[in-house]
């Protein structure tokens, strides 16, 4: 299967990730909420802003959405996160759902999905995040780099939303792959795979390429 092809030339090209140190289920998915429409320095500055303020996420519940705003500002989209996040673990709170989200032990990964997904303001994507890097499972986040190398590389159509591609994606990855794949196909994307002016001939993925490998990198047919 080419996605296994691919997976493999890209584990030999940067190598196969060692998953991070999991962090609370809690953690990972403000974390993720705060990650959105902005860069993983900035992520990372709200985030620490926030436990600084809130070391025990839950107890935000007995705050405001202005605190939490004031907090994570450096975030970006401030106003929106903090409503987002006030209402989720609000509702944590109310539920005595705790920091592990409501998740139990026995529930499959589309269970924990929809669980997530119930919660306002998390999509797919930051539900497959929680799922990767908070659980330790078998998900497929789509973010703009995979969602862009992905479609070029023909193994998702190109009218496709980055949802969608999860969706086909997530199965057909090698089992036990899919954070390594997910976190190489972002360095891809970075570094070789961009969206303008891709280093075609650099790519140790050119020979799969869906479009002509022929053709040099002022020559690609832009699909970003």
């Amino acid at each position: 299967m080419k996605i296994h092809k691919i997976t493999a030339l890209l584990e030999n090209e940067y190598g196969r990730p060692k998953q991070r140190q999991r962090t609370g289920l809690l953690d990972q998915l403000v974390s993720t909420i705060l990650s959105q429409n902005t860069t993983d320095t900035n992520r990372d500055r709200a985030f620490g802003n926030l436990k600084k303020k809130f070391p025990d996420l839950m107890s935000i519940a007995s705050s405001s959405p202005e605190a939490i705003e004031k907090a994570i500002r450096v975030g970006g989209l401030a106003r929106i996160k903090s409503r987002r996040i006030y209402s989720i673990i609000l509702s944590l709170k109310r539920s005595k759902a705790g920091s592990d989200l409501g998740l139990g032990k026995g529930m499959d990964r589309d269970a924990v999905r929809k669980h997530l997904m119930s919660f306002e303001g998390v999509g797919r994507k930051t539900a497959d995040c929680v799922l990767l890097f908070g659980m330790g499972r078998d998900a497929f986040p789509v973010d703009t780099h995979v969602h862009r190398v992905s479609r070029r590389l023909g193994l998702v159509r190109h009218r496709i939303s980055p949802e969608e591609a999860a969706g086909v994606l997530e199965g057909e990855v090698p089992p036990g792959h899919h954070y390594s794949l997910h976190i190489n196909l972002i360095r891809h994307g970075r570094r070789i795979c961009r969206p303008r002016n891709p280093k075609c001939a650099e790519c140790c993925l050119r020979r799969l390429c869906e479009n002509n490998p022929t053709l040099t990198c002022g020559e690609w047919i832009p699909h970003a």
